[in-house]
C-alpha cells in the first residue's frame, strides 16, 4: 500500500511541476506579446535627405528603421555616383535618434565635415558627405 501512495505522490508532483512550467511559459509569452505590441506602436520619424550641388533637387525620404546609402541599386538611398561604395554608410533609428555609421567605405563618410569613425547621432540641418555627394538632413519630429 505504501508503494501505491508513493506512486500517487510522485504523479501529483509531476502534474504540479508541469502546471508550474506551463504557467511560466504562459506568463513569458503574454509579456513578449505585450512588448511586441508596444514596440509596433512606436512611430519612427521620417528622415528626409536633400542631395546638394545638383541642378535638379533630389529629395529622399527614409521611413524604415534602417537604410543604406550607396551605389548599389538595393540601397534605400541609391545614388549613382562613382565616388560612393556599394554600401557606403548606414542610417539607423534606435534609442529615439537617427544614427549615421560608415560601412568601411573607400572614401569615408563625413558629418558636418568631420570624419565618421563611430556611429554618430544625426540632428536636423546636418550635412552628410559620402564621396562627392553631400546630403542635407531634415528630421521630421514625431507628434
Amino acid at each position: 500500500m505504501s508503494g501505491i501512495l508513493v506512486f500517487l505522490l510522485r504523479g501529483m508532483m509531476a502534474i504540479c511541476l508541469f502546471a508550474f512550467v506551463g504557467f511560466v511559459i504562459y506568463v513569458v509569452w503574454k509579456d513578449l506579446r505585450q512588448q511586441a505590441t508596444a514596440a509596433s506602436r512606436v512611430k519612427i520619424p521620417n528622415l528626409n535627405l536633400e542631395v546638394e550641388g545638383r541642378t535638379e533637387l533630389k529629395r529622399i525620404s527614409v521611413e524604415t528603421p534602417e537604410a543604406f546609402i550607396g551605389r548599389d541599386p538595393g540601397c534605400e538611398v541609391h545614388l549613382d555616383e562613382s565616388t560612393l561604395s556599394a554600401r557606403h554608410a548606414r542610417l539607423s533609428y534606435h534609442h529615439k535618434q537617427w544614427w549615421l555609421e560608415d560601412m568601411h567605405s573607400t572614401n569615408g563618410s563625413f558629418l558636418n565635415e568631420q570624419p565618421v569613425l563611430n556611429p554618430t547621432v544625426l540632428d536636423d540641418g546636418d550635412r552628410i558627405t559620402c564621396g562627392n555627394v553631400t546630403l542635407l538632413v531634415h528630421v521630421q519630429q514625431v507628434p
